[in-house]
């Protein structure tokens, strides 16, 4: 068996699973749905969540476990959520957000808007400071690319837009002989 796929999930007491047919959904504070693959099964037994496979071929065992992963950040994601934290560093660099419209200035020369999609809120701290929050570990994930995609940091002096905790490897500059 899959090692991730046969382990449980558990259930919080604020998450309800409902089953029908190929289609999982899950609510808590918010609403996620999920369509599995022919091969999957899933079942809700004493407040855990369990996914089984119905046959052992090869592709049976690689969906086992994605769909147990894809099922259990489903459920941590309607109860307690995600978040990503990204800074942007540089002289004039900063964003603001106004609804769902996100706009960035960071060395171009016009701002860069963005409209951020429903389910994810993205809030500013000191300009300088993004927070993507949401309940769907993909979308957020890829809303938090997307505004690093704008101004990746480079590689000379850091500037740029960056993950919370991540190293750019810094270049030497040019050599005067």
């Amino acid at each position: 068996m899959s090692r991730i796929g046969k382990q449980p999930i558990k259930l919080p007491a604020s998450v309800s699973v409902q089953i029908d047919d190929r289609t999982v959904t899950v609510k808590g504070k918010t609403t996620l749905e999920h369509s599995m693959p022919a091969c999957i099964s899933a079942s809700v037994e004493d407040g855990e969540l369990i996914v089984t496979r119905v046959d052992d071929t090869r592709q049976s065992k690689a969906m086992h476990g994605l769909t147990r992963s894809l099922l259990n950040n489903m459920v941590v994601g309607v109860h307690e959520g995600f978040k990503k934290n990204l800074e942007i560093r540089g002289v004039g660099y900063r964003a603001a957000v106004s609804g769902q419209k996100l706009t960035v200035s960071v060395g171009y020369s016009n701002p860069v808007e963005y409209t951020v999609p429903d389910g994810v809120t993205v809030t500013i701290n000191d300009n300088t400071k993004v927070v993507v929050e949401g309940a769907d570990r993909q979308q957020v994930g890829q809303v938090a690319a997307t505004i690093r995609g704008f101004r990746p940091p480079e590689p000379y002096k850091g500037k740029g837009i960056r993950y919370v905790g991540e190293y750019v490897l810094q270049k030497e500059g040019k050599s005067v002989k």
